[in-house]
């Protein structure tokens, strides 16, 4: 069981006297007090330290957590240079690169990056799984790429990986065709369902993809994006997760909480909250703390982090109850439009 923590690069997590160069500190707390992983998210149209250059600086600064993105946004960006950035921080990082990758939140939050970034809309998830085919290619020295989008002859040689083949990549999304795509293409899923129930039948569907595909289900990581806000009660963490919400998404809490995982309340509620997903099957949880200065989210950190050992012991439990009894994957469905497909990546 992995618990990770995102870094809070986003501007509106910072106090008006933050100094965003403190954030290589947050990072080397947060691996010292138990975290097994960093991640940053994206974004091109609301201030933050850039996710990649954010990773670069972690790299040498950390010794054993995982570092990773949550979520990519790659079509920001040109796939070759992307793929030689990543496999530069790969190498930095000896091999501690996660990238889970997303094609965007839908509707306001995602058509802008597509309009700024030039590139069709209509197309992005074709794009996304030709642009991750492109940089597994040249990550083991593929001089060309042809698929229907990307088109590329006399391809130099690229920098390659610390790890043969690449770092793991994931795809968040949680429509039925990405539940499909991640299965059949993909290392991993990182979605965010507001409903533990809704994690455990994408994941069934995840997996059942990826046997279909022949690949070995149990070789795809099951993680989470969440929120959390461990305070003195509900009331508490519901009032200032209402105040993130409102300052990182201009909306309240009620509509925020619709579309994504949000955990509040005493430590034992928060940690009975996050028990519900790893008991849904999720092993990696990327939490987002809910607060909007360094001194707030330093606090946050400390008291997730008393979480940590808990959560590990449930996630043992977990497994040895699915151990003894093992489910049906059940009829998954007919694959659908992508249209409902989101991404934590493009807001703080």
């Amino acid at each position: 069981m992995d618990i990770g923590v995102l870094l809070p690069t986003g501007k509106a997590q910072w106090g008006a006297d933050d100094d965003p160069r403190d954030l290589i500190a947050f990072g080397i707390r947060a691996e010292r007090s138990g975290f097994s992983s960093l991640f940053v998210n994206d974004s091109l149209i609301s201030p933050r330290i850039e996710a990649l250059t954010m990773l670069a600086a972690l790299a040498p600064a950390t010794e054993r957590v995982t570092l990773g993105t949550g979520a990519l946004l790659a079509f920001l960006r040109r796939p070759i240079q992307v793929a030689q950035s990543l496999a530069s921080i790969d190498l930095l990082s000896g091999g501690r690169l996660t990238v889970a990758v997303g094609a965007g939140f839908p509707g306001r939050f995602g058509r802008p990056f597509y309009t700024l970034s030039e590139v069709p809309w209509e197309r992005r998830f074709a794009r996304l799984d030709e642009t991750v085919a492109l940089w597994r290619g040249l990550w083991t020295g593929a001089t060309s790429f042809h698929g229907e989008i990307l088109q590329f002859d006399d391809i130099p040689p690229a920098t390659l990986p610390f790890r043969t083949g690449g770092p793991p990549i994931w795809l968040g999304g949680a429509s039925p065709a990405a539940l499909t795509r991640t299965g059949r293409l993909y290392d991993g899923w990182l979605p965010y369902p507001p409903d533990p129930a809704d994690y455990e039948s994408g994941l069934l569907d995840v997996r059942k993809a990826a046997a279909e595909a022949g690949r070995p289900a149990d070789d795809l990581t099951p993680a989470l994006f969440v929120s959390v806000r461990v305070d003195d009660g509900v009331e508490n963490g519901r009032r200032a997760l209402d105040d993130y919400a409102r300052a990182a998404y201009g909306m309240p809490l009620e509509e925020l909480e619709k579309i994504q995982a949000v955990v509040t309340g005493s430590a034992e509620q928060v940690l009975d909250g996050l028990g519900r997903y790893v008991a849904a099957g999720a092993r990696h949880l990327v939490i987002r703390l809910a607060a909007l200065d360094l001194r707030s989210q330093h606090d946050q950190l400390e008291r997730t982090a008393a979480l940590i050992p808990d959560l590990q012991a449930s996630a043992v439990h977990a497994s040895s109850s699915a151990r003894a009894v093992t489910p049906d994957a059940g009829d998954s469905g007919t694959e659908g439009s992508d249209a409902a497909d989101t991404v934590p990546s493009d807001r703080p």
